[in-house]
């Protein structure tokens, strides 16, 4: 099943999505391509029940009945689709990203929910790393923290118990050069330090043995012979030739950009979500919003991410 129609800006989208039969059929179109299954046991001898905007699975089994929201970063929420859908193209395609204030005065949800939504579909955007990073590779690391200059006197004297780097959090990035119409590719992870056997481990997880590796001069990556490793020295140079770590650089920015300007205060242990959103928004942006907007929805299938664990009551669950 193909949908008829697809919004290709937010004004179109929020007309297409008021409609609860559009998202219906929309929703539909984008899970379940070749006609509606049961999440539970996969068949397709299900009933749609109209009165009650739900289908039915004639296979005998516990909860037979199912609704768009079954299976997925939506299911048990009184949220209406239109806000869901309307949240989600605001959060994929908002450059420096929209914090929980801006979407429960658009949408018209609590804070507290909007804070609660905002993360699902972050959970949803984390996807796997996929195969190795090749041909030209640039890796640098980031602290991430709020400044001492801007803190209150009594916040700071809890929060900044030394120089540099000490109270923050330290944030590893690596990227893959591509060229102009497909865009470089970079993945992060937060990690407990800078040190050699941290970030090298790191390096040789996601980085292809014999690729072109460009670094700073930090002593950490001293060692990485298995590369075609090329160091640039920030004291001396930025650039030299091909040699540099700008790309990483520019990331940065943006990351920090969108949590300074946009989202103002984040927890540490809530850190890599948002550097899930930036890093699936970056990776994408030769996309157009639509095309966007339709990768985020396929992938909200199969992954649920309860309050509890969002808050660290229980430990979080892998996805289906």
């Amino acid at each position: 099943m193909e949908s008829a129609y697809e919004p290709t800006t937010l004004q179109e989208a929020i007309i297409f999505f008021a409609s609860p039969e559009n998202c219906r059929n929309y929703l539909v179109a984008q899970r379940w391509p070749n006609g509606v299954t049961c999440p539970k046991c996969g068949s397709q001898n299900v009933v749609f029940l109209e009165a009650y905007n739900r289908w039915k699975c004639r296979e005998k089994h516990e909860s037979p009945q199912f609704t768009l929201k079954t299976g997925t970063i939506m299911e048990d929420s009184p949220i209406g689709l239109d806000k869901w859908l309307m949240a989600m193209w605001q959060v994929v395609n908002s450059k420096n990203g929209i914090s929980s204030c801006e979407v429960h005065r658009a949408i018209g949800i609590t804070q507290k929910s909007a804070w609660f939504l905002d993360h699902r579909i972050r959970f949803a955007l984390g996807l796997a790393p996929g195969n190795k990073l090749s041909g030209q590779v640039e890796a640098d690391e980031t602290f991430i923290g709020g400044k001492a200059r801007n803190m209150h006197k009594d916040k700071r004297a809890k929060k900044i118990t030394g120089t540099g780097g000490k109270d923050k959090t330290v944030v590893t990035g690596i990227l893959e050069r591509g060229p102009k119409t497909i865009g470089s590719k970079v993945r992060t992870k937060v990690i407990d330090n800078t040190k050699k056997k941290t970030l090298q481990a790191e390096v040789r997880q996601h980085v292809l043995a014999g690729s072109a590796l460009f670094t700073d001069a930090l002593q950490s990556y001293e060692g990485l012979d298995e590369f075609q490793h090329e160091v640039v020295d920030h004291a001396v140079e930025y650039v030299r030739g091909e040699v540099h770590t700008n790309g990483l650089e520019n990331f940065w920015s943006l990351v920090k950009r969108g949590l300074k300007g946009t989202y103002i205060s984040v927890e540490p242990f809530h850190l890599f979500r948002y550097l899930d959103e930036q890093v699936f928004r970056y990776n994408n942006r030769k996309m157009n919003d639509s095309d966007r907007f339709n990768m985020v929805v396929r992938e909200i299938v199969g992954k649920r991410l309860t309050w509890d664990q969002l808050t660290g009551k229980i430990e979080e669950q892998a996805s289906v």
